[in-house]
């Protein structure tokens, strides 16, 4: 899955999606727990850092937007035939999500899990088929903590340059491995690149999954250093954003490393870092 060939198009979708807005996000979503005031916090000064103070308990940190785990046995018929994917989550406080593509890989996903766990934070992996037949062990922990696991197809292929059958399979694919090494079939799909088409929208309908985009790209996977994404992710910080980052797809040691340092500053700045929960109707 290397991505250097899709830099320009990746940036030229992000682009176009951003600009799309988050219309028919509140339909997606029920409604929300948080409900704390706004402003971003800014990046980092250089030289020394400030004295952080003690991280208190937060129960709240591990709840979804709206409450502990899915309804039982849901109806997957429900979900809507978009045109666009979701950019973003209702902004109930100051509540962001963080998500991570391209997994599992067992360098870099289980340190992120840790980190995660060390300051009792919830977040979303959108695997790759491939990748999580092999590492179904990382899945069925995803599960027992509690993180949201999205589909991202089987192989990370371009959906614009596949037919809908091949679509299909690749979807299909993927949630089958989810569902036997996690438990739940995805309830979210993200496409490659960003690059979403009619296809895709209806397929990831029918299969029960609603399109999540994202708000901002870290572009981590471009390795730009570990000081970069922690700026972009402390720039972007605002209610309602969904954090794109990568656990697999090449070298994440800079991923892993900026994790460990922009979570916290988030936590202190009094973000909600969190998962989002489906309303069905």
């Amino acid at each position: 899955m290397q991505k250097d060939h899709f830099l320009t198009r990746r940036r030229a979708l992000l682009a176009g999606a951003v600009s799309l807005g988050a219309a028919g996000v509140a339909a997606a979503f029920a409604p929300g727990a948080g409900n704390r005031a706004a402003p971003a916090p800014p990046p980092p000064a250089a030289g020394a850092r400030a004295a952080r103070r003690p991280l208190r308990p937060s129960e709240y940190r591990l709840r979804p937007l709206t409450g502990y785990g899915p309804p039982p046995h849901a109806p997957r018929g429900g979900t809507p035939v978009r045109h666009e994917p979701l950019l973003r989550v209702p902004a109930h406080g100051r509540t962001m999500v963080l998500t991570f593509d391209d997994g599992p890989d067992p360098r870099y996903t289980p340190q992120i899990l840790d980190t995660l766990a060390r300051y009792e934070v919830r977040a979303m992996f959108f695997v790759c088929g491939e990748m999580a037949a092999y590492n179904r062990d990382l899945l069925a922990r995803m599960a027992d903590e509690g993180h949201v696991v999205g589909n991202h197809t089987w192989s990370h292929p371009l959906l614009t340059r596949l037919r809908r059958s091949r679509i299909r399979s690749e979807m299909e694919r993927t949630s089958d491995v989810v569902e036997r090494a996690y438990g739940e079939r995805p309830e979210w799909f993200r496409a490659p690149y960003g690059a979403w088409n009619r296809a895709a929208f209806q397929l990831g309908a029918e299969l029960g999954m609603e399109p999540m985009a994202w708000t901002v790209d870290t572009l981590d996977w471009t390795t730009p250093g570990t000081r970069t994404i922690v700026d972009r992710v402390a720039e972007g910080a605002a209610p309602g954003v969904v954090v794109l980052s990568h656990d697999a797809g090449g070298n994440r040691s800079q991923s892993v490393r900026a994790l460990r340092s922009y979570l916290p500053e988030l936590l202190d700045s009094g973000y909600h870092v969190t998962v989002p929960r489906r309303q069905y109707v």
